[in-house]
């Protein structure tokens, strides 16, 4: 099992840094790298997405009162034991220094991915992710991953994408494995009201209600190792198919 890194110790309480002092000498550091990867602002495509979450709303087989135990299926039997799990293996890869490792973990998660959308969102978005970290925080493991997946040799899928890019940075992976699956939960309220599912009011109460649902996912991830990586989430993945022939579409997956 993966034994997660301790988390780098600040100063005491009421300690005060020195103005100018990097955020990673105050403690800070590592937040402040998940915040801004998992803020809607950082560009990495995640908009663009709905999670399958719009062919459900084609189908009307999801509504408000449905949604959170649609985001909690998704989260248990979907991104936890797929991207989540594999974020976690990249991560330790990266952290031992072991790229080719990095790359099967990637090649193992791309091939759990039955539909073409999801498999293109999922590349779309990682590659976009490697190439504007590898600029913003200028650090050797994330331009060594980009420059192998423009190369052809990985298909750099978001999560794997951003385990590199956490373990690069030094942050935790249990804060990794956790942040992005806010994230994903986030983007997927974040369609719900755009798909006029849900309002401003109940997506914040629908993003709280999944906190439980994500430390279970996030402990889980932390367990599995390579043979366990892949989702069950057939429903989902049915509608990921209808949403790629549909005529009309609001998000890209």
């Amino acid at each position: 099992m993966y034994q997660e890194e301790s988390d780098t110790m600040g100063p005491g309480p009421g300690a005060r840094a020195a103005p100018g002092t990097p955020a990673t000498a105050t403690g800070l550091g590592h937040l402040l790298v998940s915040l801004q990867l998992t803020d809607s602002a950082f560009p990495s495509g995640f908009y663009t997405l709905s999670h399958s979450l719009e062919g459900f709303a084609h189908a009307k087989a999801v509504d408000s009162d449905s949604l959170p135990r649609l985001l909690e299926s998704l989260v248990l039997h979907g991104v936890g034991p797929a991207d989540a799990t594999a974020l976690a293996l990249a991560h330790r890869a990266c952290r031992a220094g072991d790229p080719d490792a990095v790359a099967a973990v990637d090649e193992h998660l791309f091939a759990t991915k039955l539909g073409r959308e999801m498999r293109q969102a999922a590349t779309r978005t990682g590659r976009q992710l490697l190439d504007l970290a590898s600029e913003v925080f200028d650090r050797p493991e994330i331009g060594a991953y980009f420059a192998r997946v423009v190369r052809r040799e990985a298909p750099g899928t978001q999560a794997v994408a951003a385990g590199v890019i956490y373990a690069a940075t030094g942050v935790p992976v249990r804060q990794a494995v956790a942040s992005d699956l806010f994230a994903f939960c986030a983007s997927f309220a974040g369609a719900a009201l755009r798909l006029r599912l849900t309002d401003h009011r109940k997506a914040q109460t629908l993003l709280h209600g999944a906190a439980p649902v994500i430390e279970e996912a996030v402990e889980a991830a932390l367990r599995r190792e390579l043979p366990d990586v892949g989702a069950t989430v057939f429903a989902s993945d049915i509608m990921s198919g209808r949403h790629e022939r549909a005529e009309a579409r609001l998000f890209a997956s």
